[in-house]
């Protein structure tokens, strides 16, 4: 059993893959493989993406835009505001229920960060 562990001990370790924390030679927030998964997942990009460009939309509107079903774009939309990208608000419009949705600063900051990412892997992919 020693003689095995030895063993273990002194074999060889492929060595690590290269670092992905640059492209083309300038330095990136997270390597190519460490996108903030939180947006990268497509409703929830499609969510902040909309927000961004419209500043705030409803439950409906997005639900409609993005072609999603309530259950789905509840549950997406509650990931993001518990990560604090996401305002949440309801009211009552007569007697409907209305919720709306905004992005938040962290939100916006957020975006720009998986954008710029995204712009440096697709010149590097260019290149």
């Amino acid at each position: 059993m020693a003689a095995d562990r030895g063993a273990l001990r002194h074999r060889s370790v492929p060595p690590d893959p290269p670092s992905l924390s640059t492209l083309d030679g300038r330095p990136t927030e997270a390597g190519a493989l460490d996108l903030d998964q939180l947006i990268h997942e497509r409703v929830r990009l499609g969510i902040v993406s909309a927000l961004a460009v419209n500043g705030s939309l409803t439950f409906t509107d997005l639900r409609d835009l993005l072609g999603t079903t309530d259950g789905n774009l509840s549950a997406h939309a509650r990931r993001l505001e518990d990560a604090g990208y996401l305002t949440c608000s309801k009211s009552f419009e007569g007697r409907t229920p209305k919720t709306e949705y905004g992005l938040t600063d962290r939100g916006r900051r957020e975006l720009n960060a998986y954008l710029d990412h995204m712009e440096a892997i697709i010149e590097a992919a260019r290149e």
